[in-house]
């Protein structure tokens, strides 16, 4: 029942930590390995495809991956067809191919465009036919043969088959498998601070930026604004390109500064600067961070839509997209905070997930992981389970539409 479920997300990254995709499921407290039942796949087929015809939040993923778990029963069924063909790939359990039925929708599919992906094979037993409908095979990083798995796969010589590494818990085992040649990499390995890493100075453009935060708080003229802007030709042209994207649905194009505080006031700005600046990176930076604090800050902010005023609800979005900061920075959140200028309430929400703010973040952060207490959490915010897929989805799709 919908009731019951809430969607989790899982990136797939490549060796550079950029993000090639991701896979939606449903929360299963047993284990993200576990079996899911041919309903739950449907059900969650026809979440994500009401969210792409949401012509309001754009395409889903762009031009992103779709991972999405492939029951042979819906193979055989189309149940997959209202999903956009190119983006979804379709993960297929090996042991359900020995059916030649199900072969046969598999290749219908293939053919219509879909990506599939092979889990559960054991490279010196899988049928060799089947390997020219895939384009990905799946290895567990925690199987005790892993390296002696790969080295088979890579026997096959078959060059247009990318290898994943599934289940990946730290940047250690990220790090050997790269090491490895593997193309793709999925787990929960990007929640964890990387060891050995120095810690980072805000650079010369997220120190602007601050200052333009200060500055919006205090109210100042958007003059002493845009003569700040004015130093930095790159950040004038990043923060109007933000501001004009599709993610925020002005319906006319902001000319200057000026013209977006006339029209909408410094409460917005404030927003814009604070996704300026987890995104006004240098080299060193992961992109799946960056990435993940900017839907987070998206989810945290619909999350709150509907509970918390409007100017609450913005702060949400900082609280979301400041949330990762540490990690980007390599820097307890405390030191960070020190060189940042917040409000009581938002240091509350980043340094202890309480306050006003806090329950919201901690939330959307339970849905990037298969947190047994996600129902709880909602719960205690009065949130049904389809507002918050629903938000977890347009968060999603606005992130995406801001072509990071």
């Amino acid at each position: 029942m919908q009731e019951e479920k809430f969607i989790v997300r899982e990136p797939l990254l490549d060796a550079q930590e950029r993000v090639l995709g991701y896979e939606l499921g449903w929360q299963r407290a047993d284990g993200a390995g576990s079996r899911v039942e041919v309903d739950d796949i449907r059900l969650l087929v026809d979440l994500i495809a009401a969210q792409a015809d949401d012509a309001d939040s754009g395409a889903l993923l762009g031009d992103q991956l779709l991972f999405l778990e492939a029951p042979a029963a819906l193979l055989k069924e189309q149940a997959f067809s209202v999903l956009p063909k190119k983006q979804t790939v379709l993960a297929v359990r090996a042991g359900e191919l020995t059916d030649g039925e199900n072969v046969q929708a598999l290749k219908a599919l293939r053919a219509q465009g879909y990506g599939i992906s092979l889990r559960e094979a054991d490279p010196a037993t899988v049928d060799k036919g089947l390997l020219s409908l895939v384009a990905h095979v799946e290895i567990p990083a925690a199987a005790a043969d892993f390296a002696e798995r790969v080295r088979q796969w890579r026997a096959l010589d078959l060059p247009a088959l990318a290898l994943i590494a599934r289940g990946l818990g730290g940047w250690a085992e990220y790090d050997l498998c790269a090491s490895m040649g593997l193309q793709a990499f999925a787990g929960t390995l990007y929640l964890e601070p990387r060891q050995g890493g120095r810690p980072r100075e805000l650079n010369p453009a997220q120190t602007m930026i601050l200052r333009l935060m200060d500055m919006v708080k205090r109210g100042v003229d958007v003059k002493q604004l845009e003569s700040v802007l004015k130093h930095d030709a790159a950040i004038s042209y990043k923060l109007l390109r933000y501001i004009n994207s599709a993610g925020f649905g002005l319906g006319c194009e902001i000319q200057s500064l000026k013209h977006a505080v006339t029209l909408l006031g410094y409460s917005p700005l404030y927003r814009w600067l604070a996704l300026l600046l987890a995104t006004a990176t240098t080299t060193g930076y992961s992109p799946v961070l960056m990435q993940t604090a900017v839907i987070r800050g998206r989810f945290a902010e619909l999350l709150g839509h509907g509970f918390l005023p409007k100017s609450e609800a913005e702060n949400l979005f900082v609280v979301g997209m400041f949330s990762l900061l540490d990690r980007l920075l390599g820097a307890p959140m405390e030191a960070v905070l020190e060189k940042i200028q917040l409000s009581d309430a938002v240091s509350e929400a980043l340094l202890t997930r309480q306050g006003i703010y806090g329950p919201f973040i901690a939330l959307a952060e339970a849905c990037e992981s298969h947190a047994a207490d996600i129902a709880s959490m909602a719960g205690a915010l009065c949130i049904s389970p389809l507002q918050v897929n629903q938000a977890h989805l347009s968060a999603l799709a606005w992130a995406q539409s801001l072509h990071l």
